[in-house]
């Protein structure tokens, strides 16, 4: 006879199954999107309009010269973004790049000239140079050069102004030009801090690395020195997690009038410089269509070119 179970104690076949541990399914923290962005790439998308500015180059310069540049130089150019654009316009076309930001110039090479197609490529020469040396290869050879994004303003001295100047006259073709951006405006003096929404990029321009988020710019005067005309500014990205890139870029600069330039330039023996001014839209916003004036407005901020011409 079977000996009955103890009181309290299931019997074998009573006894529950130990409960299968359930499998955790927790989705894993993906990290900020701050994180995953690269500061040139939104620079770009964010700050450069390469082919509107080659567009206005090449416009001008055949106006004033009668024909096409050929030979372009691109002055503090960064990533290459100008110069690849140049290339891509005219088979004819040759871009130089001088910079001396190391990092800046490789990623060009990674992300910019990779876009270019096998016979653009050895179209475009980069060189980590600093734009005050003397390039002898260079000199009389380019049709054009461009300093722009306010890259020039690195030079808060009036005589390394003017000894850039004439370095740039220097290695001008006889008939050359020599293109400028520029902006000021009564807010150009005041610690501001603007946001603007940039969107998705477009389906003929992606990203660059694939990263196609829209995204908040954020451009920072942060400081103004009305004594030296020191002018520290800032930009910083904000993605849509709210992750944000800060400091991504600083710039120190000198805040320059146009009459100061104008001067300097003929003090470097351009024979002739012109400002091309900006219209206005509908709704009193820059249009995007740059015309030769002597005359501007005083506007809170503006935005203008400047042709020199040898």
């Amino acid at each position: 006879m079977a000996r009955p179970p103890r009181p309290g104690r299931p019997t074998p076949a009573a006894r529950p199954k130990p409960a299968t541990p359930r499998t955790s399914r927790v989705k894993p923290k993906r990290p900020p999107l701050a994180q995953l962005a690269d500061r040139n790439d939104l620079y770009q998308r964010a700050v450069q309009c390469v082919e509107a500015e080659i567009d206005f180059v090449d416009q001008t310069f055949k106006a004033l010269r009668g024909r096409h540049a050929r030979v372009l130089r691109e002055d503090f150019c960064g990533t290459a973004n100008t110069s690849c654009e140049w290339v891509r316009r005219r088979p004819t076309n040759i871009a130089i790049g001088l910079d001396l930001d190391h990092d800046a110039l490789a990623w060009g090479i990674e992300h910019n000239l990779a876009r270019l197609k096998p016979a653009q490529r050895p179209r475009v020469e980069l060189r980590r140079s600093n734009v005050l040396d003397p390039h002898p290869d260079l000199k009389g050879r380019m049709d054009t050069v461009l300093a722009m994004n306010f890259s020039f303003w690195t030079f808060a001295r009036r005589a390394d102004m003017l000894a850039y100047f004439k370095r740039v006259r220097e290695d001008l073709c006889r008939d050359g030009v020599f293109f400028l951006d520029f902006y000021g405006g009564f807010d150009a003096f005041k610690q501001i801090r603007e946001r603007r929404a940039i969107p998705h990029a477009r389906k003929a321009e992606p990203s660059v690395i694939d990263f196609n988020h829209p995204f908040t710019y954020i451009w920072q005067q942060e400081s103004f020195d009305p004594i030296s005309g020191k002018l520290v500014c800032k930009i910083h990205f904000e993605l849509p997690d709210g992750s944000k890139l800060k400091d991504a870029f600083t710039y120190e600069w000198r805040l320059w009038t146009l009459p100061e330039i104008r001067d300097v330039l003929a003090d470097a023996g351009f024979s002739r410089s012109t400002v091309y001014w900006e219209g206005d839209d509908d709704d009193g916003e820059g249009n995007g269509v740059f015309t030769a004036s002597e005359q501007g407005e005083a506007c809170a901020s503006w935005v203008c070119f400047i042709s020199a011409e040898k």
